[in-house]
């Protein structure tokens, strides 16, 4: 890498569970990935609820970079969706880092 280039992890959010009513229709397994920095990507034929998405994404930025290991963002990766009747519990993983220019994202 160079001073410029930094690394990016690829993320997969996952329905873990749901411990109320689907509302929404999202069901334990259901996923987003984001990759290449920005691209939100959702399986063929499926969806994703935009509350659930909404409660969601100001966490992705900082689970796409490197961590301390005692940062408490590093440990928390559950994320629960605003409905509270539906109580729909989702998971981020990290997948794979990629390595980016700085010029090529800003």
């Amino acid at each position: 890498m160079t001073d410029t280039s930094f690394e990016l992890f690829d993320l997969r959010v996952v329905v873990d569970r749901v411990e109320g009513r689907s509302v929404c229709g999202l069901r334990v397994g259901d996923f987003f990935e984001v990759t290449e920095s920005s691209r939100l990507r959702i399986p063929e034929g499926k969806h994703f609820c935009i509350y659930a998405l909404g409660s969601i994404l100001p966490l992705l930025a900082a689970h796409q970079r490197a961590l301390a290991a005692g940062d408490w963002m590093a440990q928390d990766v559950e994320v629960c969706c605003p409905d509270p009747d539906e109580r729909l519990v989702m998971r981020i993983e990290r997948g794979r880092p990629q390595s980016y220019e700085t010029a090529d994202l800003t």
